[in-house]
């Protein structure tokens, strides 16, 4: 028998037995484990899902907001601007989300009551509510993150458009505007995607720590409510890692799907 043969014969078995021991593995997961708590808590998970992304995806449109003039400026100044946007990325990525989330969540969540402590008409405005509401304090601190890491790799992707591309614009007679809206900016996010997918899911994976400020999004909800009230600890959390292996597959096709339709410079 040939040998090439043979080999792909052999490591068509060896991937068979290692599908069927997987395939095994998960089927006795899910027939060993406990899913009755599904219908009584679901609608718990269902809010905590909503949350979840409403947290995710609210954070990650602000802080590209942010992160576009942040990086730009450090590219085109003035100095004493991109000397300030620097320190802002240093601070951020030199310091852990879940640190950050607690300096705003219990610095600046405890600064209002003592402010009403002096002011008691602050009490009475419509915003004393949000104020109160610990989800408002997680996006502040999920945006600022955000906007710190991709605030840097924006910086990259602005210097690493051609100068040559932006000297032709020029050339032209286009408007510094019109340079940077028609050629410098699309130019840089082209190059930028692939690793803004990777930003965008590390987002995702960072929600978690928003109920260690009692936020009940997905996790909040698997973690301090379903399992302290039936005492079932992994089919909660098999659940949870389904759900966010779902998302992030969903985000990594709609990117993949994004820079195949961006046309690629020749």
């Amino acid at each position: 028998m040939n040998t090439g043969l043979l080999k792909l014969i052999v490591k068509s078995l060896v991937v068979l037995i290692l599908a069927a021991v997987a395939a095994g593995l998960i089927y006795w997961l899910v027939a060993a484990s406990r899913w009755d708590w599904i219908s009584k808590y679901y609608p718990l998970l269902f809010k905590g899902l909503w949350l979840t992304l409403l947290l995710w995806v609210l954070s990650c449109v602000f802080g590209m907001i942010l992160a576009i003039p942040i990086g730009l400026v450090q590219v085109t100044g003035p100095r004493w601007l991109a000397a300030i946007a620097r320190g802002f990325c240093t601070v951020i990525r030199g310091t852990p989300l879940l640190l950050q989330l607690w300096l705003i969540y219990y610095g600046l969540g405890s600064l209002f009551p003592q402010i009403a402590l002096f002011y008691p008409e602050f009490r009475q405005d419509f915003m004393w509510l949000i104020r109160l509401d610990a989800f408002w304090y997680a996006l502040l601190a999920f945006t600022l993150s955000f906007a710190g890491y991709e605030g840097e790799i924006m910086r990259g992707a602005f210097l690493s458009v051609p100068r040559g591309e932006l000297e032709a614009a020029r050339a032209f007679g286009m408007s510094p505007w019109k340079v940077l809206t028609r050629v410098w900016f699309p130019r840089a996010v082209r190059l930028v995607l692939p690793t803004l997918a990777g930003e965008v899911v590390l987002q995702l994976k960072a929600t978690p720590l928003a109920m260690t400020v009692t936020v009940m999004d997905l996790a909040g909800v698997v973690r301090n409510r379903i399992t302290q009230d039936t005492y079932i600890v992994y089919e909660p959390l098999m659940l949870l890692a389904v759900i966010y292996m779902c998302l992030t597959f969903v985000t990594v096709w709609a990117f993949g799907f994004l820079e195949r339709s961006v046309p690629r410079k020749r």
